[in-house]
């Protein structure tokens, strides 16, 4: 499984990034909903932290606290691809975004998480 990720950029505080994350491979889905995709996000001298994540069956989401209310994870089911719409950023948002997918998932760390896209850069200037 390949994962493709895509969108990042850099903005100023209060701007919208919408990343995607494509993969390659549909039938890593096993149709159960412990089958999730997600976005981390990584800076510098800090470990890789979780900021959302979607079951691919039942569509049930989750959101780490400091993105609740301004992040929205969705997904395409035909095109096998997720997507995370960021709106009112902010500085401490500036991470490299990491896309992950994984089959058996009960929690939302980055061990659960078996396959990984490379990195996009998201800067947020105040």
């Amino acid at each position: 499984v390949q994962l493709q990720a895509s969108g990042g950029g850099s903005v100023e505080a209060g701007g919208s990034l919408r990343l995607s994350c494509a993969a390659s491979l549909g039938a890593f889905n096993n149709g159960r909903d412990s089958y999730r995709r997600a976005w981390f996000r990584q800076t510098p001298g800090l470990e890789r932290e979780f900021v959302a994540a979607i079951s691919w069956a039942g569509g049930t989401t989750w959101y780490a606290d400091p993105v609740k209310g301004r992040f929205t994870i969705s997904r395409d089911y035909a095109r096998n691809t997720v997507f995370l719409q960021m709106n009112s950023l902010k500085p401490e948002d500036t991470a490299i975004y990491y896309c992950a997918a994984g089959r058996m998932v009960q929690t939302n760390t980055p061990a659960a998480f078996s396959f990984w896209g490379q990195g996009t850069q998201v800067t947020v200037s105040s």
